[in-house]
């Protein structure tokens, strides 16, 4: 009972953090996507939200991928994407991504 108490707390902190990212200006969505690059909480449509999902785990993937070949002591920490329409953020952690698309201009 106690862990279940534990995790009803965790979800009620992660969903209160996931509306204040929502609500920052430019935000145009975020989601969490688990290990296997399968989304578990957004607030994007669902065609968007499979696409970023599976594309951004597959690059998180990556990128982490390459700063362990590069330094087997180091590890990936958050990845950042600019182009002209939007801004990817990617915070990786062992079992889930943070992912947040923003407007730039904003």
């Amino acid at each position: 009972m106690w862990d279940l108490t534990i995790s009803k707390l965790s979800f009620k902190k992660v969903e209160e953090t996931l509306k204040r990212i929502q609500s920052h200006k430019g935000v145009i969505g975020n989601m969490v996507v688990n290990a296997e690059g399968i989304p578990i909480r957004t607030t994007l449509d669902n065609s968007t939200t499979v696409q970023y999902a599976g594309l951004l785990h597959q690059l998180t993937m990556k990128a982490r991928s390459t700063v362990r070949d590069i330094d087997p002591q180091n590890d990936l920490t958050f990845l950042r994407i600019r182009s002209k329409k939007h801004e990817i953020m990617v915070a990786p952690d062992k079992e889930y991504l943070l992912i947040v698309i923003q407007n730039p201009c904003e």
